[in-house]
């Protein structure tokens, strides 16, 4: 496959989407559900030629993956450094750059829960945040050929509890905090935000949180490149979806700045106020979408105030969604998850497509009828032939790495064959070459935090 940046990669991919969006808004009858229940029974693809790349087979003692692919495993929890720290665990949200020499940059979120210390945090003190607080990003250089770390520092710290993020066209990583606490639980800083960790950034530094987007229970982002956009997601079981739109947004002549402020919208659909996404939703049926302003996008308090920015949006008729999670940008779309969402309860895929400035059309495009077609997905991504790839995060089993293809099957990836512990962060190499993600693990558990290279023949099947 041809070597090109990061941008023509992600505008390859979108172009790929694009072709089929149609195919994903057209799935009817297949894992989904309906007033009266879950119709159809969808089964992964195990034989080749259907999408998917056959049946699992174990690789090494912590992936199976099909045959003719390999993986490697690096930055484990407990290691260290380049920098001279220690690697935190709790592997979550990921994004891949082009590097510096031809490497790739990977930035990578720690989802690190701690009861507030005076030095709790990673790395450099000096440049924390909150040095109470243990969570943040590390930036590893992996060389493209072999997959092997040529340098790995820490790159954001003082957070907490850095779960999933996005990529920004401009070149940057948006990590997000899934957190609501503060002065009042003995942190040194409000918690609840989002942070920029430029890509070119070679050394720790601080970053100051990004108000305007809004402080609450965040997951994920992503940035709408034609409108500078920005999407953003709340995990809680009433949940919102949001978008930031910038006073000087991101555009072809402009790299834009987060930090000059905007408007922070949420959802509603057009003649449904309060719409209920969560259970009861049809496959394929367009629900038209306008936004309801935020008037307090930064909101004080303590964790019993959690739900503020939700509660203003739903007031005014924004919907209900419960755990929303991953979200990604491909071709005018809008990828997000429900964790949870269904009848069933194992995860909601939809597609939210802009129409205009202040309008747009949401979709269910996927239902999972139980843990054996999709055992509640968490991250997710859009892969170079535009599969949506997604990570669990379920009970019961092994987590899997899954890809449903335009025309509605699901296929694996690749399983966790150590522990139990869920898969994060999916994010193709610049070239595509090569599928990186993190399980997210638990040392105590017998699991340490971790990052996966894949690669093998991608071109013999749909990702």
């Amino acid at each position: 496959m041809p070597s090109y940046d990061r941008r023509e990669f992600l505008k390859q991919t979108a172009t790929l989407t694009g072709r089929a969006v149609a195919g994903f808004a057209a799935l009817n009858g297949i894992a989904c559900a309906s007033p009266g229940g879950i119709t159809g029974d969808l089964r992964p693809v195990a034989n080749a030629g259907d999408g998917g790349y056959g049946k699992l087979r174990s690789a090494g003692p912590e992936l199976e993956i099909p045959a003719g692919f390999s993986y490697r495993m690096f930055g484990m929890e407990g290691s260290a450094t380049s920098d001279g720290y220690v690697t935190p665990g709790r592997h979550d949200g990921m994004a891949a750059f082009q590097g510096p020499d031809g490497l790739i940059r990977l930035i990578r979120n720690h989802e690190v829960e701690n009861n507030p210390a005076p030095t709790a945090a990673m790395g450099d003190i000096s440049q924390a945040y909150d040095p109470g607080a243990g969570g943040g990003t590390i930036t590893l250089d992996i060389h493209p050929e072999t997959r092997e770390v040529v340098r790995d520092f820490v790159s954001l710290n003082g957070t907490w509890r850095n779960c999933a993020g996005g990529v920004a066209p401009w070149g940057s990583w948006l990590s997000c905090e899934e957190a609501f606490f503060g002065h009042e639980s003995g942190f040194g800083e409000p918690h609840g935000y989002v942070f920029e960790v430029p890509a070119d950034r070679d050394a720790c530094e601080r970053s100051d949180p990004l108000t305007a987007l809004g402080r609450f229970v965040h997951e994920a982002v992503t940035v709408d490149p034609r409108s500078g956009i920005v999407y953003e997601t709340e995990d809680l079981f009433q949940s919102g979806f949001y978008r930031f739109v910038p006073n000087d947004p991101y555009g072809p002549n402009n790299r834009g700045d987060l930090r000059k402020g905007g408007r922070l919208q949420m959802m509603a659909i057009e003649g449904l106020p309060r719409f209920d996404a969560r259970k009861r939703q049809r496959v394929g049926r367009a629900l038209p979408v306008v936004w309801v302003d935020i008037d307090e996008a930064d909101p004080q308090g303590g964790p019993e105030d959690r739900s503020v920015v939700f509660l203003q949006g739903h007031d005014k008729g924004g919907a209900r969604f419960s755990r929303l999670e991953g979200c990604f940008y491909a071709d005018g779309n809008v990828y997000i998850v429900s964790t949870d969402g269904g009848e069933a309860g194992f995860g909601h895929v939809w597609q939210y497509t802009p129409e205009g400035p202040d309008r747009g059309s949401l979709v269910l495009i996927f239902e999972s009828p139980g843990q054996r077609v999709l055992n509640r997905p968490d991250n997710v991504c859009v892969s170079p032939k535009g599969c949506i790839v997604l990570c669990e995060d379920g009970h019961g089993g092994r987590m899997h790495v899954r890809a449903l293809t335009p025309d509605g099957k699901m296929f694996d990836i690749a399983k966790n064959t150590t522990k139990h512990h869920e898969f994060a962060g999916a994010t193709f190499s610049p070239d595509g070459r090569t599928l990186f993600f993190n399980a997210l693990g638990n040392v105590d558990d017998g699991q340490p935090g971790m990052t996966f290279a894949v690669w093998g023949p991608w071109d013999n099947g749909a990702v």
